[in-house]
């Protein structure tokens, strides 16, 4: 783990000096509209302030001085291009290299008449150049700065050759031309560099912003698959995330985020205010959820006075069910191994039992009292034989079935076997098409355990149906589930937590391996199954199966 964590940040590392290096030699440079739109700005300040100072004779003397009629010309034709090119940058007319070039070689060219208007070199406009040239340097890379600079360069120079043979002016100052010249290029190397320098630190703070994005959506992605539910609080208890474990433990639709707790989930509200009172003394409670009935267990961290509570849900039924597996498979091995040992008796006992029967010299009470043994040499044979089941049983076979057409034909063959009246057994599919993924043979040994006693435990002295199924679909997780209901007093609190476990029974006749039966079975199938009390009275089995696939269910 290490070492790959360590290849990682190597190969994190050199792309991204790949791409700073890439940005800085300019093969992946962004077109800087708005750097040459502020240029654009600056230049039409410059232009109307030359023009105002020549119009109202306010400001330096020296400006025009020499010719004043082309300073006048040139500062008009000046204006007038650099409003039309302000309007195509921020129209963004034609390529953005070919706006800047033509942009800076325009202003070279109309600041060099300006100087030679005014003076030539002396004059002190050519340091109107030095800041056309950073621009140069900032909006360009490489060789166009350079070649920018010397374009800027040879127009000094050629002013200067020009007022010489024009003798427009009494000295020609070469000296100050060359130094202006090697300002320039100075300008236009250090532009350059710093310029680099900038595309260096944006390229990083992109990749670095790309980096945390990633980062937050793995994290997010990590939260929402988790199995534990993640709930994070304000200081004023508003939910601000809850990841797809916590919407379904708590029976909550998505796109809860922003409503109080208090209304979303009350009892959890309570142990929040109460945790924040007592703070390390409390000790959390497990409690119910609305819709589902899971017991949930709060564990609260608190993220600080600005973020607010960190609350992680735990399903206190599932480490429950994780532990009673860990328990019952060394149990199922050794009761296994005994109920084989016990066979080989009981069915010599079973077997004397029934030629003692053929005996006519038996009277009724011994014959009573050999149909008890016989009676009993069968319930302990079913024991074991639901024993070696559990032990032997083969893999599941899972296939997609259509549940309606499915239970109509297990309902007829239950009724027909128990001789209870069709119309007493009520089913509702929603939708009618519904499928699941399940072995067909193992779910009906399940649903015959549950419907078996649900009729049992029925009271129909009312005319009210004996048993009822109900098939739907969870809103909140489009998971499928098979109800499977009765009408009797239901299951006494304190039992609850027993009855899936082997060899319990609230009746004397049962062998205690119905349901614990069933709940193997189910997990074979990538199902669950949970009792849930029903309001007013009767029992409630919830078959929740597993996820058959993103639309198969569609109706």
């Amino acid at each position: 783990m290490t070492i790959f964590v360590a290849v990682s940040t190597v190969n994190w590392r050199r792309g991204i000096k790949t791409k700073i290096t890439t940005a800085v030699k300019g093969q992946s440079l962004v077109p800087a509209w708005r750097p040459l739109a502020v240029f654009c700005v600056y230049r039409l300040l410059i232009v109307f302030l030359l023009l105002g100072v020549v119009i109202t004779g306010v400001g330096p003397r020296f400006l025009g001085q020499s010719q004043p009629d082309l300073f006048l010309i040139t500062c008009l034709v000046y204006g007038a291009a650099a409003i039309a090119l302000s309007v195509a940058t921020v129209a963004r007319i034609g390529g953005f290299y070919f706006q800047v070039l033509l942009q800076l070689s325009l202003d070279i060219g109309a600041i060099t008449l300006l100087m030679h208007a005014s003076g030539g070199v002396p004059s002190g406009l050519g340091m109107l150049l030095v800041v056309v040239i950073a621009a140069g340097g900032i909006l360009t890379v490489g060789r166009t700065a350079n070649a920018l600079a010397a374009l800027a360069t040879l127009a000094v120079l050629f002013e200067q050759s020009y007022s010489l043979v024009s003798r427009d002016f009494e000295a020609v100052h070469y000296t100050q031309a060359g130094l202006l010249g090697a300002t320039l290029f100075a300008t236009a190397l250090l532009a350059q560099v710093l310029a680099a320098r900038i595309r260096e630190s944006e390229a990083l703070a992109a990749q670095q912003s790309l980096d945390l994005a990633n980062i937050s959506q793995l994290n997010g992605y990590i939260i929402q698959r988790l199995q534990s539910g993640v709930l994070v609080v304000d200081r004023n208890d508003t939910i601000r995330l809850i990841n797809q474990a916590g919407e379904e433990l708590l029976g909550l639709k998505p796109g809860r985020e922003g409503d109080p707790l208090a209304m979303a989930v009350p009892p959890l509200a309570e142990q929040l205010a109460c945790w924040r009172k007592e703070h390390h003394s409390y000790q959390p409670k497990a409690f119910r959820s609305a819709l589902e009935q899971s017991e949930i267990l709060p564990k609260f961290i608190s993220l600080g006075a600005p973020y607010g509570t960190l609350i992680f849900l735990e399903d206190t039924s599932v480490l429950a069910r994780q532990a009673q597996q860990l328990k019952l498979a060394s149990l199922g091995r050794l009761t296994a191994s005994i109920a084989h040992e016990i066979r080989n008796p009981l069915g010599a006992i079973s077997h004397a039992s029934q030629l003692l029967r053929e005996s006519s010299t038996l009277n009724p009470s011994e014959r009573r009292l050999l149909e008890i043994i016989l009676n009993h040499c069968g319930r302990v044979n079913d024991i074991i034989k639901n024993v070696l089941q559990l032990s032997r049983r083969k893999h599941s076979r899972l296939e997609a079935l259509l549940l309606k057409p499915w239970l109509l034909h297990f309902l007829e063959e239950f009724c027909r076997t128990h001789g209870i009246d069709r119309a007493a057994v009520v089913l509702q599919v929603d939708p009618g098409k519904v499928r699941v993924h399940v072995d067909p043979s193992q779910l009906h040994q399940i649903l015959w355990n549950l419907c078996d006693n649900a009729r049992r435990h029925s009271q129909d002295s009312d005319g009210s149906p004996c048993l009822q199924i109900s098939v739907g679909i969870k809103a909140n997780t489009g998971q499928v589930f098979l109800d499977v209901m009765d009408r009797g007093p239901g299951i006494a609190k304190e039992a609850v937590d027993k009855i899936f476990e082997p060899f319990f029974t609230t009746q004397g006749a049962g062998t205690g391996l119905g349901l614990y039966l069933a709940r193997e079975l189910s997990e074979c199938n990538d199902a669950s199954l949970e009792y849930y009390p029903v309001p007013g009275g009767g029992s409630c089995f919830r078959l929740c199966f597993a996820p058959l696939g993103v639309g198969a269910n569609a109706a």
